[in-house]
This record gives C-alpha cells, sequence and structure tokens, in this order.
C-alpha cells in the first residue's frame, strides 16, 4: 500500500516521507483513524458572517456541541448545497479529525461560521433579508405547511436541551417536522438532512 501511495503522491508536488504507523499514532493520537497517511496543511480560512453569499439556505446551530454531528450535519449541508454552516465560537465542538472524519470532505465545500453570539448572528442574516426559521419539535406548524422562499436561515437546537429561549424569540418562524410515527424525536444530524431536503425542493 505504501508503494502504492508513494507513486500517486509522485505525480503531486510533495516529498513523502515513509514513517512506521506507530509514529503517525504517536503524532496523532492512538484513537485517530488514519487509515495510514498525514498530510500537513495550512488550515482552511474561515469567513465571517458578512462574507458569505446573500442567498439560498443558511444552517445555524444552537450549542450542538458532539463533533460526530456537526460532522454529519455539514456533510449534509455541502449535499443539499447549503450557503453555510453557522455556529458558536463556544459550546461547539473544535474544527478536528473526529469533525472532519464525519464531514468526509463537506468542510472544504460548505462556508464553516463561528459567531460569538449567536442571537445577533441571527439578527444580521435578517439584515440580508433571510428569514429565520427555528426547528421545534413543540412548533404549532410544520416545515411542510410553511409558506417559504429563499434566502432561508434555519436553526437547529442541541438534542435534549433544544433551542434556547433567547434564539427561539429571534426566530421569524419555529417549524416543525411531520412524523407520523410513535418516536417524535430525531438525532439533530438527522432532522437537519430532512429538513434541508424538504426545504431544497
Amino acid at each position: 500500500a505504501a508503494d502504492r501511495l508513494i507513486e500517486e503522491l509522485g505525480q503531486l508536488p510533495l516529498v513523502p516521507r515513509v514513517v512506521h504507523p506507530r509514529d503517525l499514532d504517536r503524532q496523532l493520537g492512538a484513537d485517530t483513524v488514519h487509515q495510514g497517511l498525514l498530510l500537513e496543511a495550512r488550515p482552511l480560512a474561515q469567513p465571517r458572517l458578512d462574507q458569505i453569499e446573500r442567498k439560498g439556505l443558511v444552517v445555524l446551530l444552537d450549542q450542538v456541541t458532539d463533533p460526530h454531528n456537526v460532522g454529519a450535519i455539514l456533510r449534509s449541508c455541502a449535499a443539499f448545497a447549503a450557503t453555510a454552516l453557522v455556529t458558536t465560537a463556544r459550546h461547539s465542538p473544535e474544527a478536528s479529525g473526529v469533525l472532519f472524519k464525519a464531514a468526509s470532505g463537506a468542510y472544504e465545500h460548505v462556508p464553516f461560521v463561528r459567531v460569538t453570539n449567536l442571537a445577533r448572528a441571527m439578527e444580521e442574516l435578517k439584515s440580508y433579508a433571510f428569514r429565520i426559521l427555528g426547528l421545534d419539535g413543540g412548533a404549532d406548524t410544520s416545515l411542510a405547511e410553511a409558506s417559504l422562499a429563499p434566502p432561508l436561515a434555519i436553526v437547529l437546537g442541541a438534542e435534549g436541551k433544544g433551542l434556547r429561549q433567547l434564539t427561539r424569540q429571534s426566530c421569524d418562524l419555529l417549524v416543525k417536522l411531520d412524523l407520523p410515527g410513535p418516536i417524535k424525536s430525531l438525532n439533530v444530524s438527522i432532522a437537519c438532512a430532512i429538513a434541508l431536503h424538504a426545504l431544497s425542493r
């Protein structure tokens, strides 16, 4: 496998260095899934909210802290061509290997914006003509019933806690997913994918 990789990397402007897998474990941490390859690169630039395109669909996360969920949400954002993913600088996961692995390459395709204050970010999006939806299982209006046109932003809360009070108050409309079965709550990344699919039609 190493010989094949060296051959493939030889076509790129890189100088590969072959090391023992233990060296990678030492550098990355024993729990990191690296598949025997490490590439050092400069971090991707993280845009500010005022730098994103003012169209389409923006996803905001209200204190969603699990990197697997955030990575999966980022992947759904890429699949449904979301304009950006917005999280708070605090109470959200670091841009780590776990998040990147769950995102499966989506981090390179979706602007990932970190803001200090989510309610202020929502107000800023409103000033760019975005309508803000809050996904809430207790809402009176279902997402399917709502009359919506882009630009839109949808806010999802952490599992268990849901949307915080100030976040709810900052939304233009609270909507819920139609769940006809006996289970009325979903993992936040699954709920996001369903909402993005509904909003992209």
